[in-house]
C-alpha cells in the first residue's frame, strides 16, 4: 500500500471497513457489504461499537450530509445514481466511497472520454481464443458493465457526458431491463444482472454542452448535485487534511502552515462567490475555483518549500501557483485576479496586517 500513489478506497480504509462489517447488525439490501446506516457512518464518520471494542471512523466526505443519505437510499432502491456539479467538488470521491463500502470494490470503473467505445463498457474479445475456439464465454474480455452485472456490484461511469451519445444510449436498455445480450453467443448470450448491480455516474455541469444526456437516459437516474464547500473554516480543514495526506504519501516532512491554509481558503471562497467577507463585490474568474484546486495550489507550494526552500511556505511561490491555477484556461482571468488583490487583499492588508500584508506584497508576481 505504501508504494501505491493512490491506493483504492477499500485498501486505504481496509481496517475501518473490516471493523464496520464485524459490528454491523443492521438491515442490508441484497448483496451489500454494509447496511445503509453503516455506509453513512463510513463516509461521514462517527464512533462505532461492536460489543467488545470501539473505533472512531474518520470523516471522508465534507459537504451536505443529507445528500449522502439520499445517495445511499437511491442505491438501496436499485435506482441509478448520477452525481453532477462543478469540477473538483468530490463527485468521484463520493462514488468511490459508496462503491467501496457497499460492494467492497471501487475500481470497476469506466472513464468516459470522446474515444470511449461500446466494447470498453460492455465486453470485447480475446481474438486468439476467438479464432481457435469460436465465440464462447472463455473468449470474452469483460468490461465494467458485464462485470457489475455478473458479480452484483456497482459500475462507476466517470464523466459520462464526455462520451458520444450512442455510448450513453447503450445504457438505457441495460438499466431498464437489467439484461445484457451478447449476440455472438446465441441463446446462451443473455446476462441477467445479479442483485446489487447498479450504475453510479458522474458529470461536470461545465461540460453540459459536450454530449448532453438524452431525456430517456436521465429518467433512469436520480440526480444529486454536489456543490462546492460553502464554509471557509471547513474548506481550510479540508486543505490541511488533504495536504497532510499528500505530504505523507510524498515523504515530504514539512509542517502544514494553518494560517496559509486559511488565507488560501478565503481566497478561493471569495473568488468563487464573487463577494468578499466585507461585502465588496468582485469579478469572478472563469476558472474553476474548487477546493480540489486549492489543495493542489497549497501542495505545490509545499513541495517547493521542501525541495528548494527551508521547509516553510513562501507566499510569493503560493501566489505564482495560484496564478497558474486561475489562468490556465483563460488569460482574461489575470485582470480579475489582479482586481481581487487590489481590492479584497489590499483591504484585508490594511485592516488585519500580518500575513495579509505580506500576501498583498506578492501582487507584483501577477504578470
Amino acid at each position: 500500500m505504501e508504494q501505491l500513489l493512490k491506493p483504492p478506497v477499500e485498501v486505504r480504509y481496509a481496517e475501518e471497513l473490516a471493523f464496520l462489517r464485524s459490528a454491523d447488525t443492521g438491515k442490508k439490501p441484497e448483496n451489500w457489504k454494509l447496511s445503509p446506516k453503516f455506509v453513512r457512518t463510513f463516509i461521514l464518520g462517527g464512533k462505532v461499537h461492536d460489543g467488545l471494542k470501539s473505533m472512531e471512523i474518520s470523516r471522508k466526505f465534507y459537504g451536505n450530509d443529507a445528500l449522502v443519505e439520499r445517495c445511499i437510499i437511491t442505491l438501496a432502491g436499485s435506482r441509478g445514481l448520477m452525481l453532477v456539479g462543478d469540477p473538483g467538488t468530490a463527485k468521484t470521491m463520493l462514488s468511490e466511497l459508496l462503491s467501496a463500502s457497499i460492494c467492497g470494490r471501487s475500481t470497476n470503473t469506466v472513464q468516459g472520454t470522446a474515444g470511449t467505445t461500446e466494447d470498453m463498457i460492455k465486453y470485447s474479445w480475446n481474438y486468439a481464443l476467438l479464432l481457435s475456439k469460436g465465440p464462447c464465454r472463455e473468449a470474452l474480455v469483460k468490461a465494467p458493465l458485464l462485470i457489475g452485472m455478473e458479480e452484483g456490484i456497482f459500475a462507476r461511469f466517470e464523466e459520462i457526458t464526455r462520451t458520444p451519445a450512442e455510448i450513453q444510449d447503450s445504457l438505457i436498455s441495460i438499466m431498464s431491463d437489467q439484461i445484457l445480450n451478447i449476440p455472438e453467443l446465441g441463446n446462451d448470450g443473455f446476462v441477467f444482472a445479479k442483485a446489487g448491480f447498479n450504475i453510479i455516474g458522474t458529470a461536470n455541469t461545465r461540460d453540459k454542452g459536450v454530449n448532453e444526456m438524452s431525456g430517456a437516459l436521465k429518467r433512469r437516474f436520480n440526480f444529486e448535485t454536489v456543490k462546492p464547500v460553502q464554509d471557509v473554516k471547513l474548506e481550510k480543514e479540508i486543505i490541511i487534511r488533504e495536504a497532510e495526506n499528500l505530504a505523507k504519501a510524498g515523504h515530504i516532512d514539512c509542517a502544514i502552515d494553518k494560517d496559509v491554509a486559511e488565507l488560501l481558503a478565503v481566497t478561493y471562497h471569495e473568488l468563487r462567490e464573487g463577494i468578499t467577507a466585507e461585502g465588496t463585490m468582485i469579478e469572478k474568474p472563469m476558472a474553476v475555483m474548487s477546493t480540489a484546486e486549492a489543495v493542489s495550489v497549497y501542495y505545490q507550494t509545499l513541495c517547493h518549500a521542501w525541495y528548494y526552500g527551508n521547509g516553510r511556505i513562501e507566499l510569493p511561490v503560493l501566489t505564482e501557483s495560484l496564478l497558474g491555477a486561475v489562468c490556465k484556461e483563460n488569460q482574461d482571468d489575470l485582470p480579475r485576479l489582479r482586481g481581487y488583490f487590489n481590492t479584497a487583499v489590499k483591504e484585508k492588508s490594511n485592516r488585519e496586517g500580518g500575513i495579509w500584508k505580506d500576501y498583498f506584497k506578492t501582487a507584483q508576481y501577477l504578470r
